[in-house]
């Protein structure tokens, strides 16, 4: 691979993006030499310090067994106990590239150098990812205080005591303090929240081309998106998305008019309701950044102090609500993708026939897309319910809050998944409506986002199934996210 293909792990500057492309397999992991040493005097520090003192988790049980002194004639198998005792996850199998995320994210955090875990752990973990080796990680099993099980069953799968889901490597030796030391992350739960981001950053991306499509067709007036409009009150999300409307707009020569007065609030108010779900993005992005690159670990092995600390950085508020924001925001963006598929059906407002129909009178044309978009949305809905309204009590009463990020991070999956289908509806209707009135579009990148469509959807006059088109405009919205 070339040097852009690589990706060094050094504790430090990982960011979002390069996690994705790790996972899925666009660029590869490499452990930095520096790192390596860090992790080394980590672990000798970790060693010295159990020696002396009572450190949580080495030389003790974990949760309510945290005053429990590990007998020191069963000291070395002290960690394949924990392991084997934690490694209780269920449900459906995680997916590769979760799996190879979760395993850049541990591998950086462990390169932090705050857990004390031998550095033969970052090695193999680097070296799985090198050559494809994947451990089986089941879904379920986290509350968002630690991904306890998941670790669990990567550790055992580098112990050989596990069966490898693809690819293998040689058995990896657990050291007495390697178990919590490892497994004392939220590396699970962040690696599916950076390719949750991802994928729903894309679609918001994409949500400016298509809302500029349904503008075209609706003819749409371009005041709400003049640069005057939104520096009278500049959030930056609103005056992101008023600037990407206005680039795929309008060229310097060629600023397009509006039929009407004011349009309805799907065209008119669409950066005041965009922006703020760009911002919450955003500060998804800052949340994740933070926390892919923390020595989170309880307890910290610090090598500068020579301490180890007890703490709760396990606790993942941060990231639960970030992400019941971004969801909340979200939903009022979808809303306003059914009001504008609803107005590309309406005769007074796109000057074409009801619903879009070409065939005989009383031809329904796209009629049902209205309702697969609000099925859509209706899912989205329940999606976007806040769940850290909840908490958790467990460990005889020690462990006495739980911030449910796991949960907030998979019901953005769903959430994005629903509005993916929302806004394939709004596309199919605006381009249907661009095609039936011929308009000519702005030489900007719309102008090549409808040819784009137009070569993807097939263009069927009379009434048919629209299964397979929503399906095709699905997948087509990744594209247009990159114009």
């Amino acid at each position: 691979m070339t040097d852009s293909s690589r990706i060094e792990i050094r504790g430090e500057g990982l960011r979002c993006a390069d996690v994705v492309r790790v996972a899925r397999r666009s660029a590869w992991a490499d452990l930095a030499p520096e790192a390596a040493e860090r992790a080394t005097r980590g672990y000798e520090l970790a060693v010295e310090l159990g020696a002396k003192r009572a450190v949580y988790g080495r030389t003790t049980g974990v949760g309510a067994n945290r005053h429990t002194v590990v007998d020191a004639e069963t000291a070395d198998q002290h960690g394949l106990r924990l392991l084997r005792s934690h490694a209780g996850g269920t449900g459906d199998p995680l997916p590769d590239d979760a799996v190879r995320a979760i395993m850049v994210i541990r591998l950086n955090q462990l390169a932090a150098a705050g857990s004390g875990v031998h550095p033969r752990m970052l090695r193999a973990l680097e070296t799985a990812l090198r050559v494809g080796a994947l451990p089986l990680v089941h879904s379920r099993g986290a509350i968002g205080t630690g991904d306890l099980t998941a670790l669990a069953e990567i550790a055992l799968t580098l112990a050989d005591e596990l069966p490898w889901a693809a690819g293998a490597l040689d058995p990896v030796p657990v050291s007495p303090g390697d178990a919590l030391a490892f497994i004392s992350s939220n590396a699970a739960t962040l690696a599916e929240a950076v390719l949750a981001w991802h994928d729903l950053s894309r679609l918001l991306a994409a949500s400016h081309v298509v809302t500029a499509l349904t503008f075209c067709a609706l003819g749409g007036s371009p005041e709400a998106y003049s640069e005057r409009v939104h520096q009278a009150r500049p959030h930056p999300g609103a005056i992101r998305c008023a600037a990407e409307l206005r680039r795929l707009l309008s060229t310097p020569d060629d600023l397009p008019t509006g039929r009407r007065l004011q349009d309805p609030f799907g065209l008119r108010a669409f950066p005041q309701v965009q922006g703020p779900a760009l911002e919450a993005a955003e500060n998804v992005e800052r949340v994740l950044g933070i926390d892919l690159n923390a020595a989170a670990e309880n307890p910290l092995i610090d090598v500068e102090t020579e301490q180890a600390y007890h703490h709760g950085q396990f606790s993942t508020a941060h990231v639960a609500l970030a992400f019941d924001h971004l969801r909340a925001a979200l939903h009022h963006v979808a809303e306003l993708s059914t009001a504008r598929l609803g107005d590309l059906v309406e005769p007074d407002l796109s000057g074409l026939p009801p619903f879009l129909a070409e065939g005989p009178p009383g031809s329904s044309g796209i009629m049902i897309l209205e309702y697969v978009a609000h099925d859509a949305l209706g899912t989205l809905r329940h999606a976007a319910s806040p769940v850290t309204l909840g908490t958790a009590v467990i460990s005889r009463g020690l462990e006495d809050h739980a911030s449910f990020s796991t949960h907030a991070v998979r019901s953005t999956v769903a959430a994005a998944a629903a509005y993916r289908t929302v806004l394939a509806c709004e596309l199919l209707g605006a381009v249907r409506a661009l095609r039936m009135a011929g308009t000519r579009l702005p030489a900007t990148p719309l102008r090549d986002a409808l040819r784009l469509a137009e070569n993807t959807l097939p263009h069927t006059a009379e009434d048919h199934p629209l299964s397979a088109e929503i399906t095709k405009a699905e997948r087509l919205l990744d594209r247009l996210a990159t114009l």
